[in-house]
């Protein structure tokens, strides 16, 4: 990590000292369905949803059993429902076949289950486990990874992999949730507030150079 970076690591992290998951869970399993419902949609939606669907479905077979018409409908508001609670359902099949009931704890044990990539892995891991195999490339830590000078790559695996060469391991997991609430309340896709960011002058796409 160079200088530059160093100093957009520090300043960014202070002025997010209490960053972490903005889904709500009680539990791993909880964590996996909010994580994968959370896909091209927002965490409050999810939130809203989950309220109602955890208390309908608490456990891998109670997702298992479902009709699968139902639980799409369950779901129905967060998007892309058809293929979310495919997903879901899957998963738990695969949760009750193989771990018992219980969602993994490994990170080649979490890719296996339906809908899950390495984002949702690491937040599954990570947030349910204390397991930290990596950090989640979600929309924003890729937008952020990207307009920071952390990354030039565009694929989520790629980046991820920059982000740890780049990072203390014990940064890996806690600076996820720094980038996302960053890109959530300043350094937005469509129009970035620049005038309220901290790294405004670190930051490589405002075209200001860093000072000695």
């Amino acid at each position: 990590m160079d200088a530059r970076q160093q100093k957009v690591v520090a300043a960014l992290e202070k002025a997010y000292p209490g960053a972490k998951c903005a889904l709500r869970f009680s539990n791993a399993l909880e964590c996996l369905v909010a994580t994968i419902l959370s896909a091209q949609c927002t965490d409050g939606r999810v939130n809203l949803v989950t309220q109602q669907l955890f208390g309908k479905y608490r456990s891998a077979k109670d997702y298992a059993s479902a009709p699968l018409a139902e639980l799409e409908q369950d779901i129905r508001s967060t998007g892309f429902y058809r293929n979310k609670a495919k997903s879901i359902q899957g998963a738990a099949r695969l949760i009750l076949e193989k771990s018992g009931g219980k969602v993994p704890r490994t990170m080649p044990e979490a890719l296996q289950l339906p809908g899950v990539a390495r984002k949702t892995a690491n937040i599954v891991l990570g947030n349910s486990y204390g397991v930290v195999e990596g950090i989640a490339v979600d929309t924003h830590v890729m937008r952020l990874s990207q307009r920071l000078g952390f990354s030039r790559e565009k694929q989520p695996e790629k980046i991820e992999q920059d982000l740890m060469q780049l990072l203390p391991r014990e940064k890996w997991f806690p600076f996820t949730y720094v980038l996302i609430d960053h890109g959530r309340q300043v350094c937005n896709a469509k129009k970035p507030v620049c005038s309220r960011c901290v790294v405004e002058k670190l930051c490589p796409k405002t075209g200001v150079t860093m000072s000695a």
